[in-house]
């Protein structure tokens, strides 16, 4: 089957549900207004391969199309011969898959075969060449058996998105086998599956939310027909976010190291679990009660936007080690917002 037949197939399998969540310009003034602060500060931002990816994904989320195309077209640039786009400077094997459903968005709104091309690649790099274990579970990095929380966002939304639910579910179930804490409701960063070890136990706020937000994303394009998987999705990530949420400190917003106190105020999993929370309470797998500790988060982020549009505090790229900014801040103020705006919530602490 060629590239393009490959990609018609999947879109004839119930591909891209996401294409339909799309809230064209949502939100009130302010937000309309700081989402669009956040936009010029990210495309101010030299990018690697997830960060591409994820601002595309914010980009369609918020409606703006246009943008999601020119985000695509620079991704096809840099795309490698296995497949991989806006390979500039790779984070991994699976993450180039974060923007996969934004470009096979673009794809479908340009009508462009060379497009259409590209993300089929995309998608068959994930679904058989991508480094894996025996079962079949993905790999987060090149030359080495890890599995990162991280990767809850990477190729399970993509695979969902594109018509295969249980590739997303099998990688879900995989790297929950392996990160989860069943105490602490949070998952470990890193796990050495060649050394049967984790490399990094910490409970990272970056990776959780991650993963709460890749849940969320998942649960959004499972087909109806798969109601007892969108219920048991539903459950971890609101255990997932229960966890998180023991944690939260007064302010709205959550240590680096979720249960580690010594370690710096962090901005950006407060965004991350907003846009989980909002797209909770739309879909129906969160209550409403959920609303006055997603505010806080909120109202938090709002207060960490400088004059240029930039979200301070959040864990900083490129070595995220301390606080400062990165792309996927913007991209989760972005989300956060286009969420907010579908739950009907026009202030941060509404």
């Amino acid at each position: 089957m060629d590239r393009r037949s490959f990609l018609a197939a999947a879109l004839a399998s119930g591909a891209a549900t996401q294409f339909s969540t799309v809230t064209p310009q949502a939100g009130d003034h302010e937000s309309r207004h700081r989402i669009s602060g956040a936009k010029s500060a990210a495309l101010a931002m030299q990018r690697r391969d997830w960060e591409q990816g994820i601002l595309a994904h914010a980009f369609m989320e918020a409606g703006l199309t246009e943008d999601v195309v020119l985000l695509t077209r620079a991704a096809m640039v840099q795309q490698t011969p296995d497949g991989r786009m806006g390979v500039v400077i790779s984070g991994g094997p699976t993450d180039p898959a974060m923007g996969g459903s934004a470009y096979e968005y673009a794809a479908r709104y340009t009508s462009d075969p060379e497009m259409s091309r590209a993300v089929a690649a995309l998608l068959d790099w994930i679904r058989h060449k991508a480094p894996r274990n025996a079962q079949g579970i993905l790999y987060h990095v090149f030359h080495k058996p890890e599995m990162w929380s991280d990767g809850f966002n990477g190729a399970p939304p993509f695979l969902a998105a594109m018509g295969f639910p249980d590739e997303a579910l099998h990688q879900i179930d995989g790297f929950r086998a392996r990160l989860w804490d069943e105490n602490a409701r949070l998952l470990h960063h890193i796990w050495d599956d060649g050394k049967q070890q984790f490399t990094d136990a910490a409970f990272w706020g970056g990776g959780n939310g991650w993963a709460a937000a890749g849940l969320a994303r998942v649960i959004r394009s499972l087909p109806r027909n798969r109601q007892a998987d969108r219920a048991r999705l539903a459950a971890f990530a609101r255990d997932l976010i229960d966890g998180c949420l023991a944690h939260q400190r007064p302010d709205g917003l959550f240590h680096n190291v979720i249960d580690q106190p010594s370690t710096f105020v962090e901005t950006n999993l407060a965004q991350m679990l907003a846009y989980a929370i909002y797209s909770g309470i739309v879909e129906g797998w969160l209550p409403a009660t959920y609303r006055d500790r997603v505010a806080t988060m909120r109202a938090a982020a709002y207060a960490k936007m400088d004059k240029n549009g930039f979200i301070q505090g959040a864990c900083s790229a490129p070595n995220f080690d301390r606080p400062g900014i990165s792309t996927e801040a913007q991209a989760f103020f972005i989300l956060m917002e286009s969420a907010a705006a579908r739950a009907g919530s026009t202030h941060p602490r509404s």
